[in-house]
């Protein structure tokens, strides 16, 4: 008997809703990369972007069980553009997942804006405390730090070691302010004090007076944040003022990470807390650092692996899902509950949704950071006004 074309379509329609939607063939997701392009950090978000991609290729191309779509905007570490170019990828591209990005001022106005549309937000850099703390939510999750872990760490080494008396020094902006906090919290608690907190603008490199400063207080030990060129400059003054033989310097991962080339043998010895080493030679680490060096004929750094576990922490959720991002409280569940399998060792999520993680005791021998061992096991962010 014949059937009629309205017939056979009747069926195939009917048929069609007894399928799930992965086997209907889900609609692609949307990401939104709002990451620096130009400028200063351009290296890190390609690295971010990098290590990001690599972890969805591993999963052939999908997150639970739906094909990505990308879409990039230059977020250029201006926080001024920072909610014109959020508003682009959630109302222009009507992206389904935020990821970015490396400055903390335009982290915090993404924040906002996802806090307020309720899209899901991958913050894969930018420590800002309050990311994960006054503006944390049920869909913004960290993958990387707070600036807070990574100074609260080397205070714990730095009276673990029995100095007494320190000095910190740092640029006076948002970062080094909170690296700072974390720092004297921990140092003062160990029975330390911080006779000085130094500080000049950022991203200003003029160390002489401040040098002088710290010459005459005769500290035990000087704690300092500072990243990029300022850390080359800084380490070089810091030894070139005859300091370095008797002030031991201390500092977070930045100041020696990506600098040693140019800092030289003025670095040799420097001791920083990470989260990340170029030499933690464990299996996990190995295969990533072999995968992401034939995929993009580089050598992977912090802020790859900290793209390559965003997107883990997401494939985490979306997968339990089975792909509906409109299910924000299942997929925070799922990432909360998850053991992320990633290079830097494996970390828990914590209820704010910062990696609670170990932060390494690295010192600088010859060109590398060499661990040295665990500067504080399992370290949680205290999520200071975080109220979910």
């Amino acid at each position: 008997m014949n059937r009629s074309p309205f017939a056979l379509t009747l069926a195939a329609l009917s048929l069609a809703a007894a399928l799930p939607a992965a086997a209907q063939g889900a609609p692609k997701l949307r990401v939104g990369l709002m990451l620096p392009y130009t400028g200063t950090y351009t290296a890190l978000g390609n690295a971010i972007e990098n290590g990001f991609k690599l972890y969805v290729g591993e999963q052939g191309g999908k997150l639970g069980g739906r094909e990505i779509e990308y879409f990039k905007v230059d977020d250029e570490s201006d926080p001024a553009k920072a909610v014109d170019n959020v508003n682009k990828l959630i109302k222009r591209d009507n992206v389904d997942v935020l990821v970015g990005t490396v400055h903390s001022g335009v982290a915090m106005a993404m924040a906002k804006v996802a806090k307020e549309t309720g899209t899901l937000l991958m913050v894969p850099n930018a420590g800002a405390d309050a990311v994960t703390g006054a503006m944390c939510a049920p869909n913004i999750f960290r993958s990387s730090f707070s600036n807070w872990q990574t100074g609260y760490a080397m205070g714990q080494v730095m009276a673990t070691k029995g100095h007494k008396n320190a000095v910190s020094i740092t640029w006076k902006y948002a970062a080094g302010d909170e690296m700072v906090r974390g720092f004297k919290e921990a140092f003062e608690k160990g029975g330390g004090k911080v006779a000085k907190e130094l500080s000049l603008p950022f991203p200003n490199v003029e160390f002489q007076a401040l040098l002088t400063e710290i010459a005459a207080a005769k500290p035990d030990a000087v704690f300092s944040f500072f990243a990029g060129g300022g850390a080359v400059k800084f380490v070089k003054d810091y030894a070139g003022a005859g300091l370095k033989k008797s002030i031991p310097l201390y500092g977070t991962g930045f100041l020696t990470d990506g600098t040693l080339e140019a800092q030289g043998a003025d670095a040799e010895g420097v001791m920083t807390s990470l989260h990340y080493a170029d030499s933690l030679n464990t299996p996990r680490d190995n295969n990533f650092r072999l995968a992401y060096a034939k995929t993009y004929k580089l050598q992977p750094d912090v802020y790859a692996v900290q793209g390559y576990d965003a997107a883990q922490m997401l494939g985490i959720g979306l997968t339990a899902v089975k792909g509906d991002v409109s299910k924000k409280a299942e997929i925070a569940a799922a990432i909360e509950k998850a053991k992320i399998d990633s290079p830097r060792g494996a970390f828990s999520v914590s209820k704010s949704h910062n990696p609670v993680q170990d932060i390494y005791l690295r010192q600088v021998s010859g060109k590398e950071n060499k661990v040295v061992g665990v500067a504080s096991k399992a370290l949680a962010d205290p999520a200071r006004g975080c109220r979910m």
